[in-house]
């Protein structure tokens, strides 16, 4: 494996995408050199393959708490309609005046707003309290 090699594989994990021609141009040899260069390094096992990068999803960054507050209806029927939300978690019917606490996981405060937007908009809700996690302990 010469400079030439090196370079072509240096191109090619750098962006697999890149044309024989565009990386004959950076290299300086010519198109058909490129060519045959890219397939001996296949041939020989030197290129496995060629994959895409996937970036990792977007950390949760924000969790919350919502007491909801409702008339009518039971709480399978709100169960049902939060199942509409993938950043809900987790809902719990409690005891006292709320009548179900939702704990939900969002991607950014603009998620959570819009989340708990739509939320206070369902038939027979009258009151959406949140309350942001600021630290969470495991045990």
């Amino acid at each position: 494996m010469d400079k030439f090699d090196q370079r072509i594989i240096a191109l090619l994990c750098a962006d697999a995408r890149l044309t024989v021609t565009e990386v004959a141009r950076q290299v300086n040899l010519s198109r058909s050199a490129v060519s045959e260069r890219i397939r001996q390094l296949e041939a020989s096992g030197v290129i496995q393959g060629y994959h895409a990068r996937i970036a990792e999803p977007a950390a949760i960054v924000v969790k919350a708490y919502l007491e909801l507050f409702y008339k009518g209806g039971r709480c399978e029927q709100y169960v049902e309609r939060m199942r509409a939300f993938p950043e809900v978690r987790r809902c719990s019917g409690i005891s006292g005046e709320t009548d179900m606490l939702i704990y939900l996981e969002a991607a950014s405060m603009e998620r959570l707003a819009e989340v708990r937007g739509e939320i206070e908009n369902l038939p027979g809700v009258f009151k959406v309290k949140t309350h942001m996690v600021v630290k969470d302990w495991v045990m």
